[in-house]
């Protein structure tokens, strides 16, 4: 059974780590999920000092999670507004990030700046500078939030790793 536990919290930290990047999949909640089945099952124990996972590092960690998961909601708003942009800029970098997951991890990357940029020129009636400019606070608040829960997941996945033995 212990193996099983092993198994499924790594599954639950790799699966975070891609939520991180992946629209449909909260990253950081998942990855903390992965701690909390070491923590409940007693398999949160440290294979170098043989120390337990903690309930304050479960809490610490439930915290940074919450923390992360709305800031990523409201950080890429926030800073394509502050970049002139529109909530049809918003909208164009989630469409065109969903359309570049058939591609490369450069596909999501092009396809957030691209669907930015083409929605504030379509529906908002923009002229090329101030898209491009809305284009690119899309994508700098992408990247932010992005950057935000794949460091939490990582680490996340980490102290996973630690705590299987």
């Amino acid at each position: 059974m212990s193996i099983l536990i092993i198994i499924l919290a790594i599954v639950l930290g790799v699966v975070g780590i891609v939520g991180s990047i992946l629209p449909v999949l909260p990253g950081p909640p998942i990855s903390w999920f992965g701690m909390l089945v070491l923590y409940l099952w007693g398999r949160g124990t440290d294979s170098a000092t043989g120390a337990a996972m903690s309930s304050k590092l479960l809490i610490v960690w439930l915290v940074i999670t919450i923390i992360v998961t709305v800031i990523d909601y409201f950080v890429p708003a926030w800073i394509t507004k502050t970049t002139g942009g529109s909530r049809y800029a918003s909208r164009g970098a989630l469409a065109g990030m969903l359309v570049g997951l058939f591609f490369t991890p450069v596909g999501i990357l092009i396809g957030t700046i691209a669907g930015a940029f083409l929605a504030e020129m379509l529906f908002n009636n923009q002229g090329l500078g101030q898209s491009i400019k809305s284009a690119f606070g899309a994508f700098l608040g992408f990247i932010l939030g992005t950057g935000l829960k794949l460091t939490a997941s990582g680490i996340m996945f980490y102290y996973i790793l630690v705590y299987m033995a």
